[in-house]
């Protein structure tokens, strides 16, 4: 299982949120290139970056920085937020960027996501973020009448081979991940899960690695990784020797 460390981008400075939060908001650096550059020096293999502005906004927000992110470290990024049509997946991938998730576009439009797929294959997952079971988009502040599940299947029959899956209810809140819902989510769906939010010791951890022959083939750390209750090192040993 690969762990991938997270940066959250907010007006261009690396942020955690708490479940989604705008009011939130902790800063971790001002400088998010080099807590890039510093993860791969730590041993990371895969980045994620999300634009949280993007987010919010339905539009990527911080692009100029993600583009510097990306020039800057050898290892490949995957990034999130506001990329809900054709162009930006374009312009996005054109960046150097290795993979590119869709959220929000994902449930708004089955066309996009057979359009992207068709024209950049498995450069493009996407994400599935629950909140009570339910699916959050825009940025998680609104829910749709359609479970994660659903939602997983839906995906699947898509074509889409790969999902990021998230509780927002857990996301930065260092409570431990939904390892019941995460399970299930690779289970129902048969698709490669990234499991996201949550995590908060190297006990999580042995319990994601117990879900790898479901098919949940990495994690996203955040908040664990910033806090120290988890260092870089201890994941990579146990969830990648």
């Amino acid at each position: 299982m690969l762990v991938i460390p997270a940066i959250d981008l907010r007006d261009g400075r690396c942020v955690r949120l708490v479940q989604g939060e705008r009011s939130s908001e902790i800063v971790y650096s001002a400088e998010p290139v080099k807590m890039a550059k510093q993860w791969e020096e730590k041993g990371a293999s895969y980045l994620h970056v999300v634009d949280l502005d993007g987010a919010f906004i339905g539009t990527p927000q911080n692009l100029e920085i993600i583009q510097e992110i990306v020039q800057a470290i050898q290892i490949p990024v995957q990034l999130g937020g506001g990329i809900r049509s054709y162009d930006v997946v374009n312009k996005v991938l054109s960046l150097g960027v290795k993979r590119v998730i869709l959220g929000t576009a994902a449930i708004l439009s089955d066309n996009l996501v057979s359009q992207c797929l068709e024209d950049f294959g498995e450069c493009v997952a996407v994400g599935i973020d629950g909140r009570d079971g339910m699916v959050a988009i825009e940025g998680w502040e609104s829910t749709v009448e359609t479970t994660v599940f659903q939602l997983a299947e839906k995906i699947a029959a898509l074509g889409i081979k790969r999902i990021i899956f998230t509780d927002t209810r857990r996301d930065g809140t260092l409570r431990g991940p939904n390892l019941e819902a995460t399970k299930k989510i690779a289970e129902v769906s048969g698709l490669k899960v990234i499991a996201s939010g949550g995590v908060s010791s190297v006990e999580d951890l042995y319990k994601l690695k117990e879900l790898e022959p479901y098919g949940v083939e990495a994690v996203i750390m955040g908040k664990a990784l910033y806090s120290g209750t988890v260092h870089l090192k201890e994941a990579l040993e146990i969830l990648e020797d």
